[in-house]
């Protein structure tokens, strides 16, 4: 996994997000304990690259009505926190799944007592590490997908009994396909009113910062390079340079050149974060600051 921290370093960034399992199978990972310490101690003296993010499979399902398919998202989930705590990781970022047709109420106290029974399953954090955050990341809205408004994550959060090891991983094209318009200040404004009275502030740890091909509110997940969609540059500014969100780690999961994230994008994504700062502060960002927040390789 060390040649991950490289990897992202040579795009310039700050923060990078790796998946610890393989995403489309349920094959699940384990790793030497040296293996583990190694990438803790090439991660902490690393020179620029500060958090590194993991993403659970793609496969998992908390929603589910098939009582296999649950158990093996559970095993799965379970194994991707215990390798994310083992890595020191800054948070283990996870779709709920979907309701399959049962409805979100009828599968709210499954998906809440799946997420911590996976929690409790996954092997403890070395000593002297903490433990990575499971995060729940919001959905573009398609089907019977659950997490596509903030209401429906604090409602899961709160059948955990508030379990304090969940937090949340906004995505901005989802945030957009689901109808969410936080394009202007105002939007923005909005947007963060919503997720403090929903789930609270603290429970905020990063977000995906993506321009989306689908227009607002079309339901349908497909990512855009920045300024290359229908959100556009502008439209990302004024959610990036928000007082509550700027400073939270931004992972790029655009396409690229068809292989992911190049140094352009993480170049245009500090462009755009500079303008946001602007457009709150009404004066020029700071480099060094923006710097230590530049979005990332997935």
């Amino acid at each position: 996994m060390i040649p991950a921290l490289e990897a992202g370093a040579a795009i310039g960034a700050t923060s990078i997000q790796i998946f610890n399992q393989i995403p489309r199978q349920w094959r699940l990972m384990s790793y030497a304990d040296d293996v583990m310490a190694n990438f803790r101690e090439a991660n902490a003296n690393h020179p620029t690259v500060n958090e590194v993010f993991c993403h659970a499979q793609y496969l998992i399902n908390m929603g589910s009505p098939n009582k296999e398919l649950l158990a093996k998202s559970i095993a799965a989930l379970s194994q991707n926190i215990t390798v994310g705590r083992a890595m020191g990781s800054a948070g283990v970022v996870v779709h709920t799944g979907s309701h399959m047709g049962e409805g979100f109420e009828k599968q709210l106290k499954q998906v809440a007592q799946s997420y911590v029974k996976a929690l409790d399953k996954a092997k403890k954090s070395p000593k002297g590490v903490a433990d990575c955050p499971l995060l729940i990341e919001n959905t573009a809205g398609a089907g019977g997908t659950i997490g596509r408004s903030f209401e429906e994550i604090g409602a899961i959060i709160d059948a955990t009994g508030g379990d304090e090891r969940i937090g949340v991983c906004i995505d901005t094209q989802h945030l957009w396909a689901s109808g969410f318009d936080f394009s202007t200040i105002d939007g923005a404004n909005r947007l963060v009113k919503e997720i403090d009275k929903a789930i609270g502030l603290t429970r905020l740890k990063c977000f995906h910062l993506n321009d989306s091909i689908p227009i607002l509110g079309a339901n349908r997940d497909r990512h855009a390079n920045i300024d290359e969609g229908t959100i556009g540059a502008k439209g990302l500014s004024a959610l990036m340079g928000h007082p509550a969100m700027r400073n939270l780690p931004m992972i790029l999961e655009v396409p690229g050149d068809g292989d992911g994230p190049r140094g352009s994008d993480v170049q245009d994504a500090l462009k755009a974060w500079k303008k946001g700062v602007t457009m709150y502060d009404k004066t020029p960002a700071k480099k060094s600051s923006a710097v230590k927040k530049t979005p990332t390789k997935k």
